[in-house]
């Protein structure tokens, strides 16, 4: 064993000390004869100089004992206290500068802890802070006097429990008994014969307890004491306690880097696992159940559904799922169409499930069972087949349906509440003085211009266009007329429609009246010096225009609304609410107004895009409820200038116009027995309990929910779901996409951690912290993130920690090894770091509307983007130009 360092860690009293063995010799230090050994002094440390003064923390000299007695008091900077009466007692702190400050002073305080044999010196406060030398094996000064002093250097003997008695607790509590191991004695290196391989590909800090004994840190105060020597006390338990502060205490001693001037390098922050690679879909799920649809449409959890309320509250992670029900097909796949034609969509008579690949067929083929509910239900006759001797149908190859997880089907008469709609667009543009000088209108018309020939629905498209400053400016684009014609509302407490008709057109038949507005449209506001906004009014004129067909509807907005009905006041500056218990009413609608347009708007299944460009504070908290309950998307940029942010904008608004869109949709997911789906987030209105009203959704938004088990046992094996959106395509027919999926029922808490999926945790816990935003402070909702991450790791520590012997070390499942890296992004992500100072409260309302919509790979590059070495692309591009 080598020597303890001058500058090292001496361990805590009244712990075990691995290095000891009960009943070994000590062997003599190999310098020993060559005097007391001065170690070499640490950069920065204040060595005294020749005839100064003494130093400030002057000791008693050594006694004479044997073995080593460390350096002279002359030679170090922090020389040994006056030595302990009693081999449990520790000596009071040294007085000085460097002396560590009380507990009570700490972020963890606790009471003084009571006077017993297992007595403790009051603990650092920080992980690298050096004890006095007075608490070490070695500490200088004479021999103990107490029951185990010697004159002969001996190993040391923990005592007997029968001559102290029972051991107290630092808290007053008493601690279990506690069983002394012989530890086999420490290598060179500091580990444990035989320890666990360490795996390079998740390295790991070393244990704290299997390090050499000179940089263990001190223990954690109360009865979590115990935890970091587990392994050596076999009979005590995990500790336990819900409070952050006793977990932050109970992982105190798994560090990943090295203490200072310590001999174990730590772990190489270069070899831990990093994303490169992004969104990870879990597919191996198909190859157990290759009849589930793509993980891309529908992503648990963790794939395997907690046969019991006991497990899901050792999960300690949200439990749900996250739909992506208009993804793109995975390999250019086609989504299969089925058309039952006269025999109609066949479903269960009492769940409503849609026929999948998981029901079964009996009574010969005449009668099929539900595999959510178990009902049997009678086969049409246009639909039936024989079976094989399996019970298989003969035509279940040549039926989607059957052997599909996603398909089509087309819905008939009885699934419309009108006739399908055409695909509308209304445009609403901001016009006053702050659009026109930051070039959004030309970028706008541009880009609407070129995207004409890629709208969904031709030729069916409608299209319109509404100016507004502190007036409302409707726009006549009938098809016999060469120019757009501009009518004027300055009433703005009674807006009315100046013409009943052509406001919003066939885009076929006005074409070239519409391009002659989008040409104009720059020059036509170019001297205009309004600096109002009539949002208000404009949106009410809007609804009135699209109430009858429905739509999207696109707001381009750069001032505040400061007109009439919806107008907003400057609330974003003040600094005094943060930090408080108002702080979130700052992340809030101040208004109700725009949620009361927003119910109206999806009631007539109209979706809003918000487009937000205002230079300063233009309160996205309440304009992005248009957004949120009607389906519709925030694009933010704070400070627009067209040569800037440009590009940007012409991307996102192009993606927007020509993404594959479902119009007028209802989706429902359904679950088989034992459990249900209790709350959603996203953008939506929730109609009903499981209902969710979506005017509009396309291939870039996804939804999160979250699961609960309605019965304390599970019977079934396995858990099916499906997913059902109805929706009226782009060609206006009317469909519904079904997703089904199964998932099999587990007692064994480890296949829950084996089956996580980690893109799924992080999207549904980031909707989660976004939601809590709005209710509680940030710094909460950060301290709740790093809750359920601790718990769990710690949960899955715990089912190893003695079958592995793996002590301090942190340990963490292969499906959740990103998960940390995760969970602080989202905590520094845009929308939920820091505090005032830190991000614009606009900026941060955004960020949480969109990460409240993304899907998970979206989700994942927003909180954690890639990085690119831009001298490669350099270097790449200047080859290829030569």
């Amino acid at each position: 064993m080598q020597p303890p360092m001058g500058n090292e860690r001496p361990p805590p009293p009244g712990r075990p000390v691995s290095a000891f063995v009960p009943g070994a010799a000590v062997p003599p230090p190999p310098f020993a004869a060559g005097g007391p050994f001065v170690p070499p002094p640490r950069q920065g440390a204040l060595l005294p100089q020749p005839g100064a003064a003494a130093p400030p923390f002057g000791a008693a000299q050594p006694a004479a004992m044997g073995g080593y007695r460390g350096p002279p008091p002359s030679q170090v900077p922090f020389a040994a206290a006056p030595p302990p009466q009693r081999p449990f007692t520790s000596a009071p702190l040294p007085q000085g500068p460097f002396t560590s400050a009380p507990p009570s002073q700490g972020p963890f305080a606790s009471t003084p802890p009571p006077q017993g044999p297992f007595t403790s010196a009051r603990p650092s406060q920080g992980p690298f802070t050096l004890a006095p030398p007075s608490q070490a094996p070695f500490a200088a000064g004479p021999p103990p006097q107490g029951p185990f002093a010697a004159s002969a250097p001996a190993p040391f003997r923990p005592p007997p429990s029968s001559s102290l008695g029972q051991p107290q607790s630092p808290t007053g509590g008493s601690l279990p008994a506690l069983n002394y191991v012989r530890p086999p004695p420490l290598q060179s290196q500091g580990f444990y014969p035989g320890a666990q391989p360490v795996n390079h590909q998740f390295p790991m800090s070393r244990p704290a307890f299997q390090q050499p004994v000179h940089t263990m840190p001190p223990p954690p105060m109360g009865l979590t004491a115990s935890f970091g020597n587990q392994a050596a006390y076999p009979s005590a338990g995990p500790p336990v306690g819900g409070t952050l502060q006793s977990l932050v205490e109970d992982f105190q001693s798994l560090a990943l880097s090295s203490a200072p001037g310590s001999l174990d390098p730590g772990v190489d922050v270069k070899a831990l696992p990093r994303p490169l690679d992004g969104d990870e879909e879990p597919v191996k799920l198909l190859e157990a159940y290759p009849l589930n649809c793509h993980p891309r449409y529908f992503r648990l959890t963790t794939h395997a559904i907690p046969a019991s309320q006991s497990l899901v509250s050792r999960w300690h992670l949200p439990l749900g799922a996250v739909v992506h029900p208009l993804a793109e097909s995975p390999n250019g796949e086609e989504v299969p169409v089925i058309n039952f034609g006269s025999a109609g969509v066949i479903r269960c008579r009492r769940c409503r499930t849609y026929i999948n690949p998981y029901a079964t067929f009996a009574d010969a083929g005449r009668k099929w069972r539900c595999n959510l509910c178990t009902l049997l239900n009678d086969v049409p006759g246009e639909y039936f087949c024989a079976l094989d001797a399996s019970g298989r149908r003969y035509d279940t190859d040549q039926r989607p349906e059957l052997s599909k997880g996603t398909v089509e089907f087309v819905a008939p008469t009885e699934y419309m509440v009108r006739p399908p709609m055409p695909p509308s667009y209304f445009f609403l543009i901001d016009v006053s003085v702050s659009a026109v000088r930051s070039g959004l209108l030309e970028v706008v018309a541009k880009t609407i211009k070129s995207c004409l020939d890629e709208l969904p629905g031709f030729p069916r498209t409608q299209i319109g266009f509404l100016t507004f400053d502190s007036t409302l400016h409707f726009h006549n684009f009938k098809s016999s007329l060469s120019q757009p014609q501009m009518m004027v509302v300055a009433d703005l407490d009674d807006v009315f429609l100046p013409l009943p008709d052509d406001l919003l057109v066939n885009l076929v038949d006005s074409r070239h009246v519409v391009e002659s507005f989008l040409d104009s449209l720059p020059n036509m506001f170019h001297d205009n010096v309004n600096v109002e906004s009539a949002l208000g009014p404009a949106l009410k004129a809007a609804f009135m225009v699209m109430s009858q067909i429905g739509g999207k509807l696109l707001v381009f907005q750069s001032t505040l609304p400061s007109l009439s009905i919806g107008r907003l006041r400057l609330r974003g500056d003040d600094v005094r609410a943060y930090g408080t218990d108002k702080e979130h009413t700052l992340r809030v609608p101040e208004d109700p107004f725009y949620k009361q347009m927003a119910a109206e708007f999806t009631k007539n299944q109209i979706a809003v895009d918000i487009f937000s460009f205002s230079e300063k504070y233009s309160d996205i908290a309440s304009l992005g409820s248009l957004a949120k309950y009607t389906g519709g998307q925030v694009y933010h940029y704070p400070s627009f200038q067209a040569a800037t942010h440009g590009d940007k904008l012409k991307h996102e608004l192009s993606r927007d116009l020509t993404r594959e869109t479902a119009w007028e949709s209802v989706m429902r997911i359904r679950c088989g027995k034992g459990v249900r789906f209790t709350t959603y987030h996203g953008h939506f209105m929730l109609r009903s309990t499981d209902l969710l009203a979506l005017p509009a959704v396309d291939s870039d938004k996804a939804f999160g929910m979250q699961l609960s088990l309605e019965e304390t046992l599970m019977t079934t094996q396995t858990v099916y779901f499906q997913v059902a959106l109805l929706y009226t395509s782009s060609s206006g027919e009317r469909r519904i996409r079904v997703h089904t999926a199964a998932a099999p029922v587990v007692t064994d808490l480890s296949e829950m951690y084996r089956q996580a999926d980690t893109g799924a945790i992080v999207s549904l816990l980031g909707r989660i912290a976004v939601e809590n935003s709005l209710s509680d402070k940030l710094d909460s909702v950060r301290q709740q993130l790093q809750l359920k991450l601790v718990r769990s790791l710690k949960e899955y520590r715990n089912l190893y920690v003695v079958q592995h012997r793996i002590g301090g070390r942190l340990i963490f499942p292969e499906s959740l090894r990103f998960l940390p890296l995760y969970i602080l992004a989202i905590c520094k992500s845009l929308a939920l770091r820091g505090g005032y100072a830190d991000v614009s409260l606009d900026e941060r309302c955004a960020a949480g509307f969109s990460m409240m919509i993304l899907p998970v790979k979206r989700l994942l590059n927003f909180v954690y983007p890639s990085l690119y070495r831009v001298d490669e692309v350099l270097t790449q591009t200047r080859l290829i130009l030569h």
